[in-house]
């Protein structure tokens, strides 16, 4: 069994920030594979499905948890627990400022960079889960970094968001198979990042 789990805050007021794109990424991929309605289960937003793969169908759960983004740890840890799963069973698709906007790279195991969410997750099933990457890019100030996580992305920001998330999406078989490195390329493939000055879209330009 996949779990694929994003991360994000709660709510409408948080739906379109930069640090809801794990959120989002679980949402195109619950479009895409024609998953049921969400239903509430381990303190999250829960659907089960398949994904393809040429070695058959994946039976995949997504999630999205219903706490705060740094308290994300909990329902991912109880949905793992329930299953008797390992944590390469668990991707986890997130916002990465460290990464140019458009960017997109996977990586297992690893410390949290400073991401609380990822540290939270980390606390709840060991370090050695799959990570999902999405590059937001950085302000350039360390002092603007929670605002900046915290603002939904611009308009002009969605021509690279959308196919992102379109492209996650449409190479999941090649995660669902064990094939991360191929999935990464696949995405990039999918939606090559253009070049976008952070310190720009912070500001709406």
């Amino acid at each position: 069994m996949l779990v694929i789990a994003g991360q994000g805050n709660p709510g409408p007021t948080y739906a379109k920030n930069r640090h809801n794109i794990g959120f989002m990424a679980v949402d195109e991929i619950a479009r895409r594979w024609n998953f049921p309605a969400a239903r509430s289960r381990f303190d999250a937003h829960v659907s089960e499905g398949e994904i393809p793969t040429p070695d058959g169908p994946v039976r995949t759960l997504l999630i999205k948890p219903k706490g705060y983004y740094n308290e994300s740890g909990r329902s991912v840890g109880q949905a793992l627990k329930f299953f008797k799963l390992d944590p390469a069973s668990l991707v986890l698709f997130y916002d990465e400022i460290d990464l140019a906007p458009g960017r997109f790279r996977m990586k297992t195991g690893g410390g949290a960079a400073g991401n609380n969410g990822v540290r939270s997750v980390t606390a709840s099933v060991g370090p050695d889960f799959r990570r999902a990457r999405l590059g937001t890019g950085h302000p350039g100030d360390k002092a603007l970094v929670h605002g900046y996580v915290l603002s939904d992305f611009h308009k002009a920001e969605m021509k690279w968001v959308e196919p992102l998330l379109q492209a996650c999406a449409d190479a999941l078989p090649l995660l669902a198979a064990g094939e991360d490195e191929k999935y990464q390329t696949e995405v990039m493939r999918l939606a090559p990042a253009e070049k976008v000055d952070p310190r720009k879209q912070a500001r709406g330009d």
